[in-house]
């Protein structure tokens, strides 16, 4: 070999290596997400904030319309044109992705420790083995209320289901607004802002959701019954035509101030704080009696993902330790308020309701929705029966008792611990 094939050698080299270091520094990732109508947040705060610390990495947010992201991320994956970082939804939607080979393996990320098991539910594996997710938010339930109406009636914020009614027959007497705004139309609703928002309180959060997972509770025992028979007494407080009321009727009626209560998530917090020109307030479910301990669902909403297939896997490592980081849970929480931070770190809301919302974790027990893990794979569906059996309950259609036996019946009939 010469000394010019040499230099030639080494020139190639040298050349290659700088081409290679400048690709590993000039990564571009691709977010996917259903999450739309938080574009500019992406745009405006979270990615600067990463780019500033990260100076070799671009990021771009490319979210789909909500309804059409499952369709659209799966048809991409099975493609190949997926982008680098996947969210995600919570449970078998990406438990699903994850099996098919869609979403890496994430629980080793440095970034990782900063989670609860709880918090990682959402996107771990049933043995909780693998998790391929990092979490990003949760949302929690409870009630809305108008300040200004509790006041003019004379109503003080309730803590026990006593109170809760009391304060709901005298605005009825009173006439100046309908106690609460909830519609049927969409069910929905009736089961996630109704029924699995008062129930944890009645089956003692994960104590009795894990209880029926593992098959020592049914859905026809008391604890899964009674929330029934408080949703029945709701009809008489949800105004005319609630029947055809849709989700969107019901937050127009609570925005403009003719309803004074609204059984809420606390993803309605930004969009309530543009439309309502009165002060609000929030309430946690309250309990049967006085002394009893609170129960919340804290529900595991959003959390983010790597696509196994990309092309720029450094680069979405150090994007997804970043997600766990005290930085991004600040801005998320805080640009987005009513999505809460799911890490260990001490977030301060400032927005006053989000900060309600929150502050209930230090006094009730946080749990999530009941249908959502394992419990909804079957069919007939779990969750899509608690929607339907809530509507009817309320309308007067099914009784407590024989909903509970029905969804019993259906969740038997392929779920072998329940059989």
């Amino acid at each position: 070999m010469t000394n010019n094939t040499i230099k030639i050698m080494l020139l190639a080299s040298t050349v290659l290596g700088a081409s290679s270091l400048a690709q590993a520094e000039d990564a571009t990732l691709i977010i996917e997400s259903w999450r739309n109508d938080d574009l500019a947040i992406w745009q405006d705060k979270i990615i600067p904030a990463f780019e500033a610390k990260n100076p070799g990495i671009k990021v771009k947010f490319t979210p789909s319309a909500p309804a059409e992201y499952n369709a659209v991320l799966n048809s991409k994956l099975d493609a190949g044109s997926a982008g680098d970082l996947i969210t995600c939804r919570p449970f078998d939607a990406s438990l699903s992705l994850y099996d098919k080979g869609h979403l890496a393996a994430v629980q080793d990320l440095e970034g990782m420790k900063n989670f609860s098991d709880v918090a990682k539910s959402g996107w771990s594996t049933d043995d909780g083995s693998v998790t391929f997710c990092v979490p990003m938010a949760s949302v929690i339930h409870g009630f809305i209320y108008n300040k200004d109406a509790f006041a003019e009636v004379g109503v003080e914020v309730p803590t026990t289901e006593a109170e809760f009614f009391a304060a709901l027959d005298k605005i009825k007497a009173d006439g100046s607004y309908t106690p609460m705004a909830m519609g049927t139309n969409d069910q929905w609703e009736a089961a996630t802002m109704g029924y699995n928002n008062i129930g944890p309180n009645y089956w003692k959060g994960e104590d009795g959701r894990n209880a029926l997972i593992k098959g020592t509770q049914k859905l026809t025992d008391e604890a899964w019954v009674a929330p029934y028979r408080q949703l029945a007494k709701w009809k008489d407080y949800l105004g005319d035509g609630f029947e055809a009321q849709t989700y969107p009727d019901s937050q127009n009626i609570f925005t403009l101030g003719r309803a004074a209560v609204y059984p809420a998530g606390s993803w309605e917090i930004s969009g309530f704080n543009t439309q309502a020109d009165f002060k609000m307030g929030a309430f946690y479910p309250p309990v049967q009696k006085a002394g009893d301990e609170c129960y919340i669902s804290d529900h595991t909403d959003i959390a983010i993902g790597m696509n196994p297939k990309s092309k720029n896997a450094e680069a979405a490592k150090t994007f997804l330790n970043w997600v766990g980081s005290a930085e991004f849970a600040d801005i998320y929480a805080n640009s987005l308020p009513g999505f809460f931070s799911l890490s260990s770190h001490d977030v301060k809301m400032a927005d006053p309701l989000a900060q309600e919302f929150v502050s209930w974790r230090g006094k009730c027990k946080s749990s999530i929705r009941s249908t959502y893990q394992i419990l909804s794979r079957g069919t007939p569906n779990l969750e899509n029966e608690t929607w339907n059996a809530s509507v009817n309950v309320i309308k007067g259609t099914e009784s407590p008792e024989d909903a509970g036996k029905r969804l019993q019946d259906g969740l038997a009939s392929w779920y072998k611990p329940q059989q």
